[in-house]
């Protein structure tokens, strides 16, 4: 696999601490957090300890979308565990898209059976009642296990919305803009009105209604 754009690869330095100490690491991450539309999705990683960022994993915002669809591949190969949470957008509206997100990521952790594990939080805001963690600000950019998070969160939640840009008959666009408020996307908004797969505590301000 040859990438775009190899620029801005974290290491494993991050990671190493917490492996020399005889723990394994999960890099966690979301997608959607700022979306007029769909779910908010979040990923866990876990890599053999030791691992290098041989695979080119960074912060997906920085990649194209042919790059992380073959970075998602070689992860899922590569990690030793991979978990998914997913809130759906009826649920951010009635927690907001805060708890939502929090909610995602700790769902994302229960899917992952290691237990001499330690959380690394793309953010700084999570909470957790048994699992130690810690919080990073920027973590997608910095750390090796939360970029990989990062890009499996983006390409499960970019999948998501193109089977919903089906399901609407793509009057909403999402298979472009994946439910983000791209300029089509608000005039579509205005011209059809909201579908259901829409946050309607997202819309007052483009319906008028604020």
């Amino acid at each position: 696999m040859k990438l775009t754009n190899t620029k801005y690869i974290p290491d494993n330095q991050i990671e190493l601490p917490f492996w020399e100490s005889g723990l394994l690491v999960a890099g966690v991450d979301e997608a959607g957090r700022g979306a007029l539309a769909g779910p908010v999705v979040a990923a866990s990683v876990v890599f053999p300890m030791g691992m290098n960022n041989d695979l080119g994993c960074r912060d997906s915002k920085l990649m194209t979308a042919n790059d992380r669809e073959s970075l998602f591949e070689h992860i899922l190969v590569n990690a030793l565990e991979v978990g998914i949470g997913i809130v759906e957008e009826d649920i951010v509206d009635s927690i907001n898209v805060r708890n939502a997100t929090l909610v995602a990521m700790q769902e994302s952790l229960s899917c992952l059976k290691a237990a001499n594990l330690h959380a690394l939080i793309d953010g700084n805001f999570f909470k957790h009642d048994t699992l130690p963690f810690t919080t990073m600000i920027k973590g997608d950019y910095h750390c090796f296990s939360i970029a990989a998070a990062s890009i499996v969160a983006k390409v499960t939640r970019d999948r998501i919305m193109q089977e919903l840009d089906g399901k609407v008959n793509s009057l909403y666009y999402f298979a472009q803009n994946k439910g983000y408020g791209t300029a089509i996307h608000r005039e579509a908004i205005v011209k059809h009105g909201p579908s259901t797969y829409h946050r309607r505590t997202f819309l007052g301000k483009i319906l008028g209604n604020e």
